[in-house]
């Protein structure tokens, strides 16, 4: 007993510890109303559809019990039906209440889940638009349908558990007989059963009236496009109508189970229930199956027009794509004066040749300064002025590394290894001589362009477990060459411990007894968890899914984690779903988990970027911003949740500064874009203007390109404007279609404006992959990759940017090379082609140089734009473009000296590196002089050293 009594306290203080940590933490944050908000509804929600359901089911018990016959018939049935009559007659009271209470605490448990349902019913705005087949508002579907069809799932489910139960009791106490001689039921059984299927045939009746709204915002398979959403002409012509029958004869059905109270009789009933699934059959199932055959098949474009129509303006309007600006774009340059464009580039674009999903390791190695400090795998791209203009950036915290702790126990990692230390930020269009990045601010503690702020970082994207800080115990807080520095946390971030029920309650739900007694942990000590930044954002507004790629910024003396939310819903009338881990998965995603939108599972079809928020990065504090202000999803959820959203008027500058357009609502509205970027039905019934995402070239994860954040001009903008980027291609196919931007820069008017180029069909402009295989198979540069990766080195290719130029597309690829005994990459060429001109420099001024100066590779227009042309990276032409021997002996000296130049490199010797370079240099140009002597007439192209000398402006 006393054992019994222990564990029974053990779990309800185990559950009680989960409930006291959650109030604990949501009342630190300043957020305790969410807390309450979400607890208060869902114990509501269980309590009112529990007791709801458990009544439901005990009325029907005990009124079939009340109804049993005075006598039971003789029979063998009924003799074996006696003793379990007489087993239960002492526990009748007990049994009643253990069923009921077991049915009320499953379905109050269900109920509870539907909170949200709840909450946007109860508070639910208008969208102020009208769905165009039953002109009722938006938010009937987002808002209303939802909750009317738990109700209809519940009212099903009590009605058939009453029915179940109902029947057993009238079973168990003879109301119905199966073997037993005479009637099968009593009158009282017959009219209490009769009842309940009438109940649950009226039921059927609402299910069949609901249906017909449901059919706005039913998915269905349609060869136009994967997810079509709405009715199409065999909805609105046979299964509408369908539904409006099946209604009223569930209606009829319904009321003559009904008159089963004064008939006492099933015949009419059973005749009406056949009937109602016959029409079910042959209505519902039957007659849209011939409408689809003989009428909308033969003549489908026709018939299905006008239904297409209103999906494709729901679906704009939904995803935010209906002002989409498409613009027709020739493709080839305009301009013939290759000085002009040469000129014209600086105003296209800020090309950046820092690409941040490369760099990292470079950061690392050279800016990580202690093993317990890591960055980001991807790093990001913002904006900051230098000299008073703004200039891309990129930029990665120096956060905690777990991994590179030296020795680790509980005490390192939970008290004395607490947070990282500082910002890290390079230029985005420039590296310095030896091909790293050009830091603007950098070292330990930091310091360069961004001043004075606060550099400790308690919460990070890697910060992912918990720590236990302003205690007795001393942190780290960094190592310079006066030794290790020390700090006590003085925010008023986390839970205090000076509480030992506090304590034990931490010590449970963190499965960690040593909470509880350490002598680490003192008065002041408070405990951090839910560090990242995702996480507090979710936690505190689970109503919002919220961005795959949180990004920070110093901002007011702060550095400010910067995170992009969104309202969803999936009740759009005729807008298409999409699943949103679906359409946000590029080749980012598939290698780094923490690129991934939270909730990928989540099939929506109205998005919008309705919240920015903000964590900071040493207090951990968190603000909510009303970003959208006419968004309705938005304004339902401040309703049910008030005051947890600041107005958009509270945004700082020095914040408005660094927000952008969010990348995974640029990819969700990339993927529509493929095909509702046209608005003709016709068109968009025949297929034919059908783009997709092109697959990333510059790696092999077989996964579609990501978006790049660039500062360009688009040909109608005046200045250029930080932008979000992508290309289209032709389905199944690899030449471009068409170019997309978005004004990512939200102190620009037009911040949100989509524009797209859309290339002509009857010419063919070279796409990513394309343009890809022709770096890789022109022999020039071909050798010139193979010779950079000589010895153990590996070459990397960067972000491969799109800039309209003139009527043309410039392509811009950076090119980096871990080589020798170097574990980083460094930028060493960059690759440049436009208008059929293509060079391989060591920087990007010499190959824009080259390119418009007319001395660069032409490039051979791709034999058959629908194949992949060009060899693999690295692999030599064929046999009909081999040099002459001569070339061959450049080439080899060329290599021994590439090698040498690594060597170099490992031990440090730049005076041997660059002699090593000039004798590098001085072989590649006999190589080539044979080449253009010798090789009978081939090409001839100038070649660039593969890598940097540390003279030089790379």
């Amino acid at each position: 007993m006393t054992l019994g009594v222990l564990a029974v306290l053990g779990m309800v203080f185990t559950m009680f510890a989960g409930f006291w940590t959650d109030w604990l933490w949501y009342r630190s944050v300043d957020y305790s109303s969410v807390f309450t908000t979400t607890l208060s509804t869902k114990i509501g929600l269980f309590v009112v559809f529990g007791l709801l359901m458990a009544v439901s089911v005990g009325f029907n018990i005990w009124l079939a019990h009340r109804l049993r016959p005075p006598l039971s018939a003789m029979s063998m049935e009924q003799q074996n039906l006696d003793r379990y009559r007489m087993g239960i007659a002492p526990y009748k009271k007990w049994l009643l209440l253990g069923i009921t209470a077991l049915v009320g605490l499953i379905a109050g448990a269900s109920a509870s889940s539907q909170w949200r349902t709840w909450l946007m019913w109860v508070n639910g705005v208008s969208f102020g638009q009208k769905d165009p087949q039953f002109n009722l508002d938006v938010s009937f579907y987002a808002f209303d349908l939802p909750w009317y069809r738990f109700l209809l799932g519940f009212g099903f489910a009590a009605a058939i558990l009453g029915l179940i139960a109902a029947a057993l009791t009238h079973y168990l106490y003879g109301g119905l007989r199966i073997t037993s001689p005479g009637a099968r039921a009593t009158a009282a059984a017959t009219g209490h059963l009769s009842v309940l299927l009438g109940i649950f045939v009226a039921l059927k009746a609402i299910a069949y009236w609901l249906d017909r709204y449901g059919l706005a915002v039913k998915s269905s398979d349609f060869k136009a496009t994967d997810s079509w959403t709405g009715l199409r002409y065999v909805d609105a012509n046979a299964y509408l109508p369908a539904k409006t029958i099946l209604f009223c004869i569930a209606v009829i059905c319904a009321l003559l189970f009904f008159a089963t109270l004064w008939r006492r009789t099933w015949q009419l009933p059973v005749i009406g229930f056949g009937l109602m699934v016959l029409s079910a059959i042959l209505i519902g199932g039957l007659y849209p199956a011939i409408v689809q055959k003989f009428q909308v098949q033969p003549n489908e474009q026709a018939k299905e027009a006008p239904y297409v129509e209103k999906n494709l303006a729901a679906t704009r309007e939904a995803y935010g794509i209906d002002d989409s600006q498409v613009t027709e774009y020739p493709g080839v340059a305009e301009t013939k004066d290759q000085a002009k464009l040469r000129d014209d580039v600086a105003n296209a674009a800020s090309i950046r040749i820092m690409d941040p999903n490369i760099v990292s390791p470079t950061f690392q190695q050279l800016q990580q300064i202690r093993n317990y400090y890591a960055f980001p795998t991807n790093l990001d791209v913002d904006r900051y002025a230098k000299d008073g203009k703004e200039q891309d950036t990129v930029i990665g915290l120096r956060e905690l590394n777990y991994a590179g702790i030296p020795k680790r126990n509980w005490i390192n990692d939970h008290f004395r290894y607490t947070h990282g230390y500082g910002v890290v930020a390079a230029e985005g269009t420039s590296a310095d001589a030896g091909g790293r990045p050009a830091f603007t601010e950098s070292d330990l503690p930091s310091k360069g362009d961004l001043g004075t702020y606060e550099q400790r970082v308690y919460y990070g994207e890697r910060t992912t477990t918990y720590s236990i800080v302003g205690g007795p115990q001393k942190e780290i807080d960094y190592s310079d060459d006066s030794g290790e520095k020390t700090y006590s946390y003085k925010g008023d971030s986390g839970v205090n411990l000076d509480n030992p029920m506090n304590r034990a309650a931490y010590a449970v739900a963190f499965g960690e007894p040593q909470i509880l007694y350490s002598g680490a942990i003192g008065e002041g000590s408070r405990i951090l968890y839910n560090r990242t930044p995702k996480e507090r954002v979710e936690a505190i507004a689970p109503w919002l899914t919220i961005d795959g790629d949180a990004y920070p910024a110093v901002i007011d003396g702060r550095i400010q984690w910067i995170v992009d939310a969104y309202t969803t819903t999936n009740g759009y009338p005729y807008a298409s779903r999409t699943t949103l881990g679906d359409t946000t998965a590029d080749s980012l995603t598939a290698t780094n988990d923490q690129r991934a939108v939270v909730a990928q599972q989540n099939q929506v079809n109205y998005i919008r970027n309705s919240v920015k928020a903000t964590v900071d990065a040493y207090s951990g504090e968190v603000k909510l911003y009303q970003w959208d202000t006419q968004d309705p999803v938005l304004k339902t959820w401040m309703k049910a949740f008030p005051d947890t959203v600041e107005p958009r008027s509270e945004i700082s500058r020095d914040l408005m500064d660094h927000l952008r357009y969010p990348q995974d609502l640029f990819k969700v509205q990339r993927e529509l874009l493929t095909r509702y970027h046209v608005k003709d039905a016709n068109t968009f019934l025949s297929g034919s203007e059908v783009w997709q995402v092109p697959d990333d070239p510059t790696n092999k994860t077989g996964e579609t390109v990501p978006p790049y954040y660039l500062s360009m001009r688009m040909p109608d903008q005046d200045q250029q404007v930080f932008s979000l980027t992508t290309t289209f291609t032709p389905n199944g196919r690899d030449n471009l279609s068409a170019f997309m931007a978005v004004n990512a820069d939200p102190g620009t008017g037009d911040y949100g404006k989509i524009r797209i180029l859309k290339l002509p069909t009857s010419t063919t402009v070279s796409g990513p992959k394309q343009v890809q295989s022709q770096f890789n198979s022109q022999q020039d540069i071909a050798e010139t990759i193979r010779l950079l990766r000589g010895g153990d080195s590996e070459v990397e290719y960067g972000n491969l940017l799109t800039v309209p130029l003139d009527g043309g597309l410039l392509y811009v690829e950076p090119v980096y090379v871990r080589g020798g005994g170097l574990k980083y990459p460094l930028l060493r060429k960059v690759l440049v082609t436009y208008g059929g001109q293509t060079a391989f420099e060591d920087t990007l001024e010499q190959a824009l140089d080259k390119v418009f100066g007319g001395e660069g590779t032409p490039v051979e227009p791709p034999a058959d734009e629908g194949q992949d042309e060009g060899t693999d990276e690295g692999t030599t032409p064929p046999p009909s473009t081999q040099q002459p021997s001569t070339v061959q002996e450049a080439l080899n000296d060329a290599q021994k000296a590439f090698e040498a130049g690594q060597e170099a490199l490992k031990n440090n010797d730049w005076e041997a590196y660059g002699r090593a370079q000039e004798d590098l240099e001085d072989a590649l140009r006999r190589a080539e002089e044979a080449q253009s002597g010798g090789a009978g007439g081939a090409r001839s192209s100038p070649r660039a050293t593969p890598g940097a000398s540390p003279g030089s402006n790379s």
